[in-house]
C-alpha cells in the first residue's frame, strides 16, 4: 500500500501546484488565478517574480503586433567548450529543447499603442540569461534594425552576466553591444533600459546601464560583483537593499523603479517626449515691466524671495503641468532631491523641466537640503539637458536656491567643476532655454542651470553674486549692514532688467507670491508659454549665436 499512497501524495502536489504559486521571496501561497492576473507579482511583499521572454512580450507588445528578427541566430560554441559535466554544445540543444528559444534574447519589430519600436526581451531561463555571442549578435541586430528603420529600441535585462562557456569571446560581447549602442545613440534615436530581477555581471556592465533612460522593476537585484564576492574581498557585511533596484536608484544610476503593471504605459509615455511635434500656440511674450516700479526696497524684496510659502517647482509642476516624469540620478554617485527635473508637458508644449526644490517646513527642508544643490544635482540637470538637446526639447529652468552646497562632500566630489561644465554645456546647447528665478538666485548655485536665451524673474525674487548678509560680513564687516549691501549689489528684478542681465519680469500676486501661490504659478506657465513659443521658431544656429551675444556681452 505504501506506492497507492506516495501516488496520492504526488497527485495531492501536483493539484496544489496548479491551484497555488508560492512567492519566492517572502513563501507566501496565491490562488493562481490571482498570481496570473496580477502578472506574478506577490500581493504580499510586491515581489515581481520573473517572466518569460512571451510574457514579457505580452506585457509591453500590442496583441499580435511581434514580428521577431533573428531567430537563426543560435548559440556559438567557439571553444567547443566542455567539463565534467558534459560540453557546452550538448547543454545549450538541451536547454533550448525545455524552454523553445535559441538563445538567451528574444528580438523584434514591435507596436506599443501603435508605435512602431524595435524591442528585445532576455529570458532567464535559457542558461541564466548569460551573455554569449549568440545572445551579443541578435542584441547588435537588432539595433542596427532599430538605426535602419529610424525606431527606438527597448531592452529588457534579465542575466546572470557573461557566459563562461564562450571565454574571451563572451567577454567581447560587452563591448561589441555597447558600441552598437553608441551608433544608436550618436544618430539621436531613444534607447531605453529596463532591469529586471536579475541583471548582473556583464550584462549590467554593458548595454542594460547605458539607457538614455534606466528603469527597473521593484526590488531587481542588480549589480556587477557577487554579494559573497564583495564580502569576502573587503571583509564587511553588506546593507540589505544593497544591489537592489532602490539601492541604485538613491546612488544615481536609475531614473526610475516602475512597477510591472505600469511598465508599458511609462515606456510608452517616456517615447512620446521624443521629438514630439509641438503645438501650435498664440501667446503673446510677456512685455518686460518697468524698472524699479515693480518692486518694494531691495531688502523688503529679499525677504519676500525667501518666504517659506513662496511657490516651488513641485508647486508648478502640481499647478501648471498636464504630465510630468521625473528622472533621477547623475549617472556617477546619487540623485539630489534638491534638484529636480524630468520631461513635462506644459500648455500642450513638451519640455524638459529642472529646478530646485525648496520644501515649506524645516523638515521639508533638511530632506532637499534648503535647496542648496550637491555636484550631483548638477550633473543630474546636466545629464536631462543633454537627453533634451538629442530628443528635441525646449529646456526650462526654476532657479530658486541660496547657492550651491558649500559642504565638505560637495567640494570632494567636485562642486565648482559641475558647476563650470554645465556653463560651458548651456553656452552650446542647441535647444531653446527659458530660466525664471522665482526666488532666491542665489550666486554660482543659480547660474548653474541658468544660462538660458531668455531669463526672467518674479517680480520679488532676487538674483545676486552673494548674499547680502555675506557681502555685508566682508566688505562692511558687519552683517547687520545687509539692508546697505542688498541696495548696493542691485539684485531685485528692476534693477537687472535695466543692467541688462535679464529681459522679463514675471508679475506676483498683490503682496507677494507666498500669498497665493496658484496664482503666482498661473503666472509662470504663462511667461513660460510667452517666452518659449517664440523661440520654438528660431532656427538652432540663430539661436546659439544669440546666446552667445547675449551672455558675452554682459559687463561690457
Amino acid at each position: 500500500m505504501a506506492w497507492l499512497t506516495e501516488q496520492i501524495k504526488d497527485v495531492k502536489i501536483r493539484q496544489e501546484r496548479e491551484l497555488w504559486a508560492v512567492c519566492a521571496a517572502c513563501k507566501r501561497h496565491v490562488d493562481r488565478s490571482v498570481w496570473q492576473a496580477d502578472l506574478k507579482v506577490c500581493p504580499g511583499c510586491n515581489a515581481h517574480e520573473r517572466l518569460s521572454c512571451r510574457e514579457r512580450i505580452d506585457l509591453l507588445a500590442d496583441a499580435g503586433s511581434f514580428e521577431e528578427l533573428n531567430a537563426s541566430v543560435g548559440v556559438r560554441d567557439p571553444l567547443a567548450f566542455a567539463d565534467d559535466s558534459g560540453s557546452y554544445a550538448d547543454k545549450a540543444k538541451a536547454t533550448a529543447a525545455k524552454t523553445g528559444l535559441g538563445e538567451a534574447v528574444v528580438t523584434g519589430l514591435a507596436r506599443m499603442d501603435g508605435r512602431p519600436v524595435v524591442l528585445g526581451i532576455m529570458d532567464f531561463r535559457f542558461m541564466g540569461g548569460s551573455l554569449g555571442s549568440g545572445t551579443g549578435e541578435r542584441i547588435l541586430l537588432a539595433a542596427e534594425a532599430a538605426l535602419e528603420r529610424r525606431l527606438p529600441l527597448i531592452l529588457v535585462s534579465a542575466s546572470g552576466g557573461a557566459r563562461m562557456h564562450e571565454g574571451i569571446v563572451s567577454l567581447m560581447q560587452m563591448a561589441r553591444t555597447c558600441a552598437a549602442i553608441a551608433r544608436l545613440q550618436e544618430a539621436g534615436l531613444p534607447y531605453l533600459s529596463v532591469l529586471t530581477d536579475p541583471t548582473t555581471g556583464g550584462v549590467s556592465a554593458s548595454y542594460a546601464m547605458v539607457g538614455d533612460l534606466n528603469i527597473a522593476e521593484p526590488k531587481s537585484l542588480i549589480g556587477f560583483a557577487g554579494r559573497r564576492v564583495i564580502e569576502q574581498t573587503i571583509k564587511q557585511k553588506l546593507p540589505d537593499d544593497f544591489q537592489t533596484a532602490e539601492y541604485l536608484l538613491e546612488h544615481g544610476f536609475l531614473d526610475g523603479i516602475v512597477p510591472r503593471r505600469a511598465l508599458k504605459a511609462w515606456l510608452v509615455n517616456a517615447l512620446s517626449y521624443y521629438r514630439p511635434v509641438q503645438p501650435q500656440l498664440k501667446v503673446a511674450p510677456a512685455a518686460p515691466a518697468a524698472g524699479g516700479a515693480v518692486a518694494g526696497p531691495p531688502w523688503e524684496t529679499v525677504q519676500l524671495a525667501r518666504q517659506a510659502g513662496r511657490p516651488t517647482i513641485r508647486d508648478t509642476i502640481a499647478n501648471c503641468c498636464d504630465d510630468f516624469v521625473e528622472l533621477h540620478g547623475d549617472r556617477l554617485f546619487g540623485d539630489d532631491h534638491g534638484l529636480i527635473g524630468g520631461f513635462a508637458t506644459i500648455g500642450g508644449l513638451r519640455v524638459m523641466l529642472i529646478g530646485h526644490q525648496k520644501g515649506k517646513t524645516v523638515e521639508e527642508n533638511i530632506a532637499v537640503n534648503f535647496g542648496m544643490a550637491n555636484p550631483e544635482g548638477y550633473r543630474k540637470a546636466l545629464r536631462l539637458m543633454r537627453l533634451a538637446e538629442r530628443y528635441g526639447l525646449p529646456v526650462v529652468s526654476l532657479v530658486d536656491t541660496p547657492g550651491a552646497y558649500p559642504g565638505l562632500d560637495a567640494e570632494a566630489r567636485g562642486q565648482a567643476e559641475a558647476i563650470a561644465r554645465n556653463l560651458t554645456v548651456m553656452a552650446t546647447l542647441r535647444t531653446p532655454f527659458v530660466v525664471i528665478v522665482t526666488g532666491e538666485g542665489g550666486s554660482g548655485g543659480a547660474l548653474g542651470i541658468a544660462v538660458g536665451d531668455r531669463v526672467l524673474m518674479l517680480q520679488n525674487a532676487v538674483y545676486s553674486v552673494i548674499s547680502p548678509e555675506g557681502c555685508a560680513s566682508i566688505l562692511w564687516r558687519d552683517g547687520k549692514k545687509a539692508p546697505e549691501a542688498a541696495a548696493a549689489l542691485k539684485i531685485t528684478a528692476g534693477e537687472l532688467l535695466k543692467l541688462g542681465i535679464i529681459d522679463g519680469i514675471v508679475p506676483e500676486p498683490a503682496g507677494g507670491a507666498h500669498l497665493d501661490p496658484k496664482a503666482a504659478t498661473a503666472a509662470i506657465k504663462l511667461a513660460i508659454l510667452g517666452a518659449l513659443t517664440p523661440l520654438l521658431e528660431i532656427p538652432v544656429e540663430t539661436l546659439v549665436e544669440q546666446r552667445y551675444a547675449k551672455f558675452s556681452g554682459m559687463g561690457r
